[in-house]
């Protein structure tokens, strides 16, 4: 992927920004912290694949706005494409996907974004993590690969190279075969439960019988209580009904006595009030007086209300006036002070110019300075243009013959490592044959052990035939005795018939053949019980035999793993005599390597090249250091043009002042005069004099309506003392007519309430007519439901015998397929438990990082060479010897992964080198591992971001880094370094500086 250009759109810090890349090959990505560097990395994160560093889709738009676009143009594959992703606030998310064709974009988007999205990331063939851990070398993670420990190391390969999908199929195999187990032990324990159960077939169906029985005896016992409970029932209802009856009467009679209550409570208080009323109407005369003054005071109330009212708005309007007027004289003082203020403001900004005025001098230096330094840079851009190839050219041959000479390094050191295996192999072939001659002997003993275990399962499978043949006679000879029974039925009645010629029978001959039948009923009866004995000891002979057979299987579990370890073994020492040839010709091998590797004849063709390249840049004299300075130098008086710009601007601005101040003193005269004249000019003064004429002729007098209204309140009880008078006029004819109704009901109550008591003596005589049976009837009820609970208990138990009975008709069944599905349950336990193994770090992944660390030591060596001048050298060791090992067998080889670093001084400890040199290691490393995710993704790494620790470098370090970014420029289209540090930024000859302001920030491309 190499971009093109990048537009944004309210994103994050940016409101409006367009950067094109067109022409940018090595640059810097500079500004102050917080300026918006990371913004655009972010942009470009964002319209491809729709992720940021904000929390949430809506942070990504900028502050304030509600819509976000980004528009992304670059080349994958020859090909020009362009992405443009935008969101509006709080709603979803637009995506399109376009390719450059010959009259400009057309789509390629699919269906929704995630179509779309699914399109961009096959097309790159790069999502977001590779990304991420690829093209983009992120601050803080460039010696975390070196200072882990071996096996972190390994972790953190497995977690670059995704091998986490290989632990989640691991994972996921283990829940398998766990579940598989656990499937199994349920289904053998439900075996077991079944068995269980279908051994208590005989019992449920003896308990079955004895249960039925007891119901219909509880059943003969119930009917005769319920008709005895019934006849003692019928008399209990008459007593009830007639209790019933005395009841009522008796609510009714409490009914009265209240009512009776009630209407002589009403009496006495119709009473009460009719004598209060005629109170009231006896003062009339007085009353009446005292209303006829009150209305006087009212009326007189009512005028001086409305004068009242005239007084308050006249002083309003008054009021009103006033502040308009002052009003007035407010609004022309403050734009006097606002005019001052601008006058005093223009000569103080003049004042501040005049520092700026009196550098132009100095300024027109500068610009010389300036010019002469360009030129200087210019010459050296030439020479470094000449230059460029022929350090590029040297890259390649120095790459090309390290390349070499690490494959001879790899074969000669796996040459070596085959040898050692070898070798040990040769130490352990005497130990080797006597575990074979041990493993024969244990396999012939189990064989002999099995064999003996044939017999035994063939003396039982006798046995079990000649059981089968016992119950085979017992059934015939049962069947012969149930015949015998039904003779003995036929001739055990008078006048019987012949069983054979169906003739009457004598009593002679027909006791002659009742004795013989009985005489051989009873010698069956016999031979039955001599086969249910021998069956009896054919089965326990059989439980013998079966306890032997387990055994011996048991002792027979290990032959197949012996059997295996005995083919391994025997393959093993058919390959010994094959490995001390081998052994002879690998050590030829590895002499013949180590002679041309320290003899340095590799590659003649390529040195004597090498050789050539490094006397013409030394003729050519260009230093990469003095080309920094005079970009440096540059950079330095750049500034001038700056300050140029500066002077002007302070020269526009004073004369523009110069122009704007007889405007304002005139203003600041006709301010001042308009205030002086403010009081005798103004159309405010003539209407205040009216408003105070209008409130003196109004003449409100405050106290004296004061006064009347104390009066008024004084004579107020007299209107509500009139209201009553009226009211009870109206309502005494009424109260004497209810107490006259009153006392009338009150004689009627009374006589019906004699008429209840007489009622009430007549229906208790009935009721002492009839005996309380309710004791009787509670313990009958009493028993009979306790009798039904256990006669619905005994249902119960019976449904349940009988639903057990059935249910075991299906457990037969169920015990069968359970059966089936334990064994594909452990058949399936021991596939994923193999799958798991294989999943797991020793399997699949160990041989992956295995495969990979050939690849990356090489490549990572590839750019060490460029970045040292082929002074460093690093190699990834995955075994070495153990501690625990024994002298009989060697040092016992265990799983690592050090790193071992070897510079002109010998091999030394990682943390023994410089800083410079230490970063230039885990740089080579990082980028390694980079390009290696970038070609797993299937696709090239044509950009490169780099945001690593130059801080922590100083001005040699700096200048060291450029270098080294030069130095592997030839192989990225574009490479971007990000810094705030401005002596870093000024060894790039193009630079993308970030300013920020209250409108965004905003982007400059500086070649």
């Amino acid at each position: 992927m190499i971009p093109q250009s990048l537009s944004l759109t309210n994103f994050l810090s940016y409101h409006q920004a367009h950067l094109d890349f067109r022409g940018l090959h090595t640059a810097c990505i500079c500004g102050a912290n917080g300026a918006g560097k990371s913004s655009l990395l972010e942009a470009i994160t964002w319209v491809i694949w729709g992720q940021s560093r904000a929390a949430s889709e809506d942070d990504v738009l900028h502050s304030g706005t509600d819509f976000v676009r980004v528009d992304f143009v670059f080349i994958s594959n020859h090909q020009t494409y362009k992405i443009i992703r935008s969101r509006h606030r709080g709603k979803g998310t637009g995506l399109d996907f376009q390719i450059a064709d010959g009259s400009g974009f057309r789509p390629l988007s699919g269906k929704g974004v995630k179509a779309t999205q699914v399109i961009i990331i096959n097309t790159l063939k790069l999502d977001y993590d590779t990304f991420i851990n690829s093209a983009y070398l992120r601050q803080g993670r460039a010696d975390e690969f070196m200072l882990r420990r071996p096996a972190e190391r390994k972790q953190i390969l497995a977690d670059l190279l995704k091998l986490d999908q290989y632990e989640v199929l691991a994972e996921r195999a283990k829940d398998i075969a766990k579940q598989e187990k656990a499937k199994a032990d349920l289904l053998d324990q439900a075996l077991q439960s079944l068995q269980q159960k279908l051994d208590q077939r005989e019992e449920i169906q003896a308990l079955q019988q004895s249960l039925l029985q007891e119901i219909e005896a509880l059943q003969q016992t119930q009917a005769q209580e319920e008709w005895q409970l019934q006849q003692l029932q019928v008399s209990q209802n008459q007593r009830r009904s007639w209790q019933q009856q005395w009841e009522w009467q008796e609510n009714q009679s409490k009914i009265l006595a209240q009512d009776l209550h009630r209407f002589q409570q009403e009496q006495t208080s119709l009473t009460e009030q009719c004598h209060q009323l005629q109170q009231l109407v006896a003062q009339r005369t007085e009353i009446e007086a005292n209303y006829q003054a009150f209305l006087a005071l009212q009326q007189q109330e009512e005028t001086l209300a409305a004068q009242f009212q005239a007084d308050q708005a006249a002083r309003q309007t008054y009021q009103a006036l006033q502040q308009q007027l002052q009003h007035q004289e407010n609004e022309l003082q403050r734009q006097l002070a606002q005019q001052q203020l601008r006058l005093d403001h223009l000569h103080q900004q003049e004042q501040e110019l005049l520092p700026i005025l009196s550098q132009e001098a100095e300024i027109r230096q500068g610009l010389e300075r300036l010019e002469a330094a360009k030129q200087a840079l210019q010459a050296l851009d030439q020479l470094q243009h000449r230059v460029a190839p022929l350090l590029q050219r040297r890259y390649t041959l120095q790459a090309e013959l390290e390349r070499i000479v690490a494959q001879h390094q790899a074969k000669l050191e796996q040459r070596q490592l085959l040898a050692l295996e070898l070798q040990r192999q040769m130490e352990r072939i005497p130990q080797q044959r006597r575990n074979f001659q041990a493993l024969d002997q244990q396999i012939q003993d189990l064989k002999k052990r099995q064999n003996y275990q044939k017999r035994v399962g063939e003396k039982g499978q006798e046995r079990r035939h000649f059981q089968e043949r016992l119950q085979e006679h017992q059934r015939l000879c049962e069947k012969q005795l149930l015949e015998l029974g039904q003779k003995l039925t036929l001739l055990d009645v008078p006048d019987a018939l012949c069983p054979l010629c169906e003739q009457h029978l004598d009593g002679h001959y027909h006791q002659q053949v009742l004795q013989k039948t009985q005489h051989q009923q009873q010698e069956l009866q016999e031979q039955i019980w001599i086969l249910k004995a021998q069956i009896a000891v054919c089965e326990r002979e059989l439980q013998v035999l079966r306890g032997e057979y387990g055994e011996i299987q048991k002792e027979l579990q290990p032959l197949d793993k012996l059997q295996q370890q005995y083919g391994q073994l025997e393959a093993e020492l058919e390959r010994s005599g094959e490995s001390h040839d081998q052994l002879q010709q690998l050590r030829q091998e590895i002499q013949q390597l180590e002679t041309a590797l320290h003899q340095q004849t590799l590659a003649p063709d390529l040195q004597a090249e090498l050789v050539a390249l490094d006397q013409e840049l030394q003729a050519l004299n260009y230093d990469e250091q003095t080309h920094a300075l005079a970009r440096a130098e540059v950079e330095r008086w750049r500034k001038s043009e700056i300050r140029r710009a500066h002077l002007q601007e302070a020269q526009r601005k004073q004369q523009s002042y110069q122009q704007e101040r007889p405007g304002l003193l005139a203003q600041c005269q006709a301010l001042q005069q308009s205030l002086t004249q403010l009081p005798q000019s103004s159309e405010f003064s003539q209407a205040l004099r009216q408003a105070e004429q209008q409130i003196q002729d109004l003449g409100y007098d405050r106290s004296q309506h004061q006064q009347v209204l104390q009066q008024l309140r004084h004579q107020q009880p007299s209107q509500l003392q009139y209201q009553s008078l009226q009211q009870a006029q109206e309502q005494l004819p009424q109260v004497q007519e209810r107490l006259a109704q009153a006392e009338q009901r009150l004689a009627e109550y009374r006589s019906q309430q004699m008429q209840i008591q007489g009622e009430l003596e007549r229906i208790q005589a009935q009721i002492n007519h009839y005996a309380d049976h309710e004791g009787q009837i509670q313990a009958l009820e009493k028993s009979i439901q306790q009798r039904r609970q256990s006669l619905d208990q005994h249902l119960a138990r019976k449904g349940g015998y009988d639903q057990q009975l059935q249910q075991l008709e299906t457990l037969q069944v169920d015990y069968q397929e359970a059966q089936r599905q334990l064994q594909q349950a452990k058949k399936q336990e021991g596939i994923y438990k193999e799958l798991a193994q294989a999943f797991g770090k020793n399997g699949i992944q160990a041989l992956m990082i295995e495969n990979i660390l050939p690849q990356l030591e090489a490549e990572t060596n590839h750019i060490l060479a460029r970045l040292t001048g082929n002074q460093f050298h690093l190699q990834f060791v995955t075994q070495k010897a153990s501690k625990s090992g024994s002298k009989r067998k060697g040092p016992k080889m265990i799983d690592t992964l050090d790193i071992l670093i070897a510079d002109p001084q010998g091999t030394r400890a990682y943390e023994t080198y410089s800083g410079g040199e230490a970063f230039r290691i885990n740089f080579s490393i990082r980028l390694a591992l980079a390009r290696l995710l970038a070609q797993r993704a299937g696709t090239a790494l044509q950009l490169l971001i780099i945001d690593e620790g130059f801080g922590t470098q100083d001005s040699e370090g700096c200048s060291r880094l450029v270098a080294a970014i030069n130095a592997i420029a030839a192989d990225f289209a574009c490479i971007l370094a990000v810094t705030h540090m401005p002596q870093f930024k000024e060894s790039f000859q193009q630079r993308i500086e970030v300013h920020k302001s209250n409108q965004g920030s905003s982007l400059q491309v500086i070649s």
